[in-house]
């Protein structure tokens, strides 16, 4: 029960540093209250985004905080029990969405996101799920010019920065894409570079396996009881090891603030249920319906709807008003049939602030690492930020500069 490393997390993001701990000859545990894939990585949209140089900003003109400030918007809502604790990182998050700082904080966040199907792409190959991923990209629709325009101009400058590729597609071109969406619908951007992926539970799950068969072991325990230098409880008894790694998504904080570290993460939390497809209807790929607010993807158990953000404190109880509210307009887009789970599942994306993840050593202990706070990203950038750590761990060459993400920069 003595391990080099002991990681705490088994989502994408965690699974994807054990492994490539493992694979530079670490002996590694993998922690988890429950099996790998089952919290944050359960439920996205199973998207590997290319495209996303520019991650989420906090809207700063004055129509749209008053317009989510009234709490009735389909893409995002929030509870007023939360706004006395969310209102100072709400603040941080606008002072950084300002243009200028977003196009710094983009300079920085495309290091990571350059590398993110690349490196899915060898975890995939070698842990054998290459069946869980649809290459060919995903789609953002419009309903108006107005918005389809701005669009356009804003990837042509991602593409000239960063060289992000895209189709657009006008109305015709998009029946022909997706035949089965509303007619309504005035044309679409498609992201060609992104992937996207049928199960993301199952894609964590095979990478967990893939971990075990290079000799990593994986444990139910409880985070909570981690105690330098370093020990955990586990089912199997406590074990321990030289360096810990704290990659817990939005429970982080709470396990980081115990070694007296304040790192500002919050959550936004978002729902999804699947739906059957009526009258043989087909979904080719992911569809975002960006002036309302929520995206529909093709699954493994069918249909799956996803909601926008909801601004709530991690572990209050669920609130789908989300999803009722956008289920109508989903319909109307595309012939959802009967709802196939019992109940909506609630997911949370742990944010930090400046949108970037925090990846690399704490501060003031020794052989104390972190990973997390990876918002909308977690599925996208957990094998490059797993070789970015493990690199940063073993003192091997490092993919990208791993300055920008730093504990210490808050």
């Amino acid at each position: 029960m003595k391990f080099d490393t002991v990681v705490l997390g088994g989502g994408m993001v965690g699974v994807s540093v054990a492994v490539h701990l493992q694979k530079r000859g670490l002996t590694v545990a993998l922690v988890d209250r429950k099996a790998p894939g089952n919290e944050t990585s359960f439920g996205n949209a199973g998207l590997i985004q290319r495209e996303g140089v520019y991650p989420y900003a906090f809207p700063r003109d004055a129509s749209t905080l008053l317009r989510y400030a009234r709490n009735r918007s389909l893409d995002v809502r929030y509870h007023f029990s939360a706004m006395p604790k969310l209102l100072p990182f709400l603040y941080r998050y606008w002072h950084y969405s300002r243009a200028d700082r977003h196009t710094a904080i983009a300079r920085s966040y495309a290091t990571l996101i350059e590398h993110c199907v690349s490196e899915h792409r060898a975890l995939i190959d070698a842990s054998g799920a290459q069946a869980l991923v649809r290459t060919g990209g995903w789609l953002k629709v419009f309903r108006s010019a107005r918005k389809q325009d701005a669009a356009l101009r804003d990837v042509e400058r991602w593409q000239a920065e960063y060289g992000v590729t895209f189709d657009a597609l006008d109305a015709t071109q998009l029946r022909r894409a997706e035949p089965s969406l509303s007619h309504a619908l005035l044309g679409a951007l498609r992201y060609t570079d992104a992937e996207s992926v049928s199960d993301p539970n199952a894609l964590v799950t095979a990478y967990a396996r893939y971990f075990e068969q290079l000799g990593g072991r994986v444990f139910i325990g409880d985070a909570s009881t981690l105690e330098p230098h370093w020990s955990v409880d586990t089912d199997a008894g406590r074990i321990d090891a030289q360096s810990a790694v704290i990659s817990l998504g939005p429970w982080s904080d709470t396990v980081s603030a115990r070694f007296g570290y304040r790192l500002p993460l919050a959550v936004k939390r978002g729902y999804h249920m699947h739906y059957a497809a009526q009258d043989g209807a087909k979904l080719n790929q992911p569809v975002l319906d960006t002036e309302i607010g929520y995206m529909i993807t093709p699954m493994a158990r069918g249909i799956r709807l996803t909601t926008g953000a909801e601004l709530a404190a991690c572990d209050a109880p669920a609130t789908p008003v989300q999803l009722d509210a956008i289920e109508p307009i989903a319909r109307a887009t595309f012939p959802l049939g009967a709802r196939l789970d019992e109940r909506p599942w609630l997911g949370r994306r742990p944010c930090t602030p400046d949108m970037m993840p925090i990846i690399g050593p704490a501060t003031r202990h020794k052989d104390l690492w972190f990973a997390f706070g990876h918002a909308h990203h977690g599925l996208t950038l957990g094998p490059v930020t797993g070789r970015l750590l493990a690199e940063m761990m073993t003192g091997a060459a490092t993919v990208t500069d791993p300055h920008p993400f730093r504990a210490d920069r808050f």
